[in-house]
């Protein structure tokens, strides 16, 4: 069994990470500090991304574009994150400002 890292301490590493590269990030949301899920939007030149964790088929951590493969609008990406967080109270969301739509953080996406 892999050790899980608490949501509140990932978030926080993960904000550090942003400022060290350059893409400034906010804590949209805070969810619960120990076993919450994250959300993160990115924000680009070309419109957002949401990505939402996942695991791959060997069970390791990776994400999936919540919101399709294609940029999409301020509109779609707060539609998108309401629906989760009725799903998961306890969900956090994060947004970078990433022209490139990458995020931060190293994240196997699918």
């Amino acid at each position: 069994m892999e050790a899980r890292v608490k949501a509140g301490l990932w978030a926080s590493m993960a904000l550090r990470m942003g400022d060290a590269a350059g893409r400034p990030g906010a804590v949209l949301r805070k969810g619960d500090p120990d076993s919450g899920g994250i959300l993160v939007v990115l924000r680009g030149r070309e419109g957002l991304v949401a990505l939402a964790q996942t695991r791959d088929g060997q069970g390791r951590p990776a994400w999936v574009r919540g919101t399709g493969a294609a940029p999409v609008d301020d509109a779609t990406v707060d539609a998108y994150v309401a629906r989760q967080v009725k799903r998961d109270p306890d969900l956090w969301v994060l947004e970078f400002e990433t022209p490139d739509l990458l995020p931060p953080f190293e994240a196997v996406i699918l």
